[in-house]
């Protein structure tokens, strides 16, 4: 995990470590990005459901604080808050509470930007991080270990080329066998298994702007 933003309060209270624990939170947090998330990789769903509402939300970010503020804003100014059909008036008592949240500093939670591993390991459905993050390791609820090495054997690169038809699977374009690059669908530095399963043929330029970024599906489906 790249040293960008902090870990933030909210977390390492949870965690248990204090101001003064920076490099120990940090290290905890890079190891546990090297794993994905076991159950949703093997069983293809997340069978956690509500109870990742025990753990914490990543922080506000300030230009979502902001955004929040200026709908806040608009609701009292129209007496309207929802969006699109779903608008509804603003029921009593609403509006001195929206005074009340726009009136008040910046609450210490709001951070600038959100830490590598709370922006990766919240929950795309609930938004909390996913318990699975506190408790990632390499095993599978199968007899083998989920293999996390770099390494692709001649075999398999040569099985997602016939599978995908040399054809990249981000853009739609048809390659030479000089130009295809082999893409690891969930990321090598997050967890991703270098298994047919997670292998596509992509072009270069599909696959360093991809970066460390999750993409299951043509950009020109999208």
């Amino acid at each position: 995990m790249s040293k960008g933003a902090p870990i933030s309060q909210r977390l390492r209270e949870f965690l248990g470590y204090t101001d003064e624990d920076d490099e120990e939170v940090q290290e905890w947090c890079n190891e546990k990005l090297k794993s994905i998330c076991k159950p949703c990789w093997e069983l293809k769903y997340c069978p956690y459901g509500s109870m990742v509402e025990g753990f914490p939300l990543p922080p506000m970010t300030k230009k979502d604080y902001l955004e929040h503020n200026e709908y806040l804003r608009e609701c009292i100014e129209t007496g309207m808050m929802g969006t699109g059909e779903h608008r509804i008036p603003l029921p009593p008592g609403r509006r001195e509470l929206f005074i009340r949240d726009i009136n008040r500093p910046i609450p210490d939670s709001v951070v600038d930007t959100l830490s590598d591993f709370e922006e990766w390991a919240s929950c795309m459905e609930y938004g909390h991080l996913c318990p699975a993050y506190f408790a990632a390791e390499p095993y599978t609820e199968t007899k083998s270990k989920r293999k996390l090495s770099r390494s692709i054997p001649n075999s398999v690169l040569i099985r997602v080329v016939r599978r995908d038809n040399n054809t990249c699977q981000a853009c739609g374009k048809i390659l030479l066998d000089r130009e295809i690059e082999i893409d690891h669908i969930i990321p090598y530095s997050r967890g991703g298994i270098s298994e047919e399963s997670n292998l596509r043929v992509t072009c270069l330029d599909c696959n360093r702007s991809k970066i460390d970024k999750l993409s299951f599906i043509r950009e020109k489906d999208t």
